[in-house]
């Protein structure tokens, strides 16, 4: 069952960000963002995150759409969006990037937090880094 509650700001939010990074328009992407927001892509330690603190700030943020986003080839399928409360969400999200003749695909679950002005304050995304590590081996051979 899908909740489809595009009138609720996070989950509007969570729609504009994933069809702007389709469409590799980073300036529409940011825009989404506080000056102040943090996004976490994956929560903990990762290659583009080793210390696993996240990115702070929108020059960070930029910095984060450079290093991962940018580059991509990304399609985003979000399959389930369940808001809560006035301002929060969490959504159940697959991830496709295409490297060459190969599709990688990534299951994850993101939460929204926006402020009182609808920009994203919190963007966490949850997925298994070394699942797809081991995958993005596989599909680079």
């Amino acid at each position: 069952m899908m909740t489809d509650s595009s009138d609720h700001p996070a989950i509007r939010a969570h729609l504009l960000s994933i069809e702007a990074a389709e469409r590799g328009d980073k300036s529409a992407w940011l825009s989404l963002f506080a000056e102040d927001a943090e996004v976490q892509d994956p929560v903990g330690p990762s290659p583009h995150d080793p210390d696993g603190h996240g990115f702070q700030g929108k020059a960070a943020i930029a910095g984060f759409w450079d290093q991962v986003i940018g580059p991509a080839n990304t399609t985003f399928h979000s399959q389930l969006r369940i808001p809560s409360g006035p301002s929060s969400c969490a959504c159940h999200i697959t991830a496709t990037n295409q490297i060459g003749a190969h599709a990688l695909h990534i299951e994850m679950v993101v939460t929204y937090h926006v402020n009182e002005a609808g920009e994203i304050a919190a963007l966490r995304a949850y997925w298994d880094v070394e699942a797809v590590m081991r995958a993005f081996r596989g599909a680079a051979q």
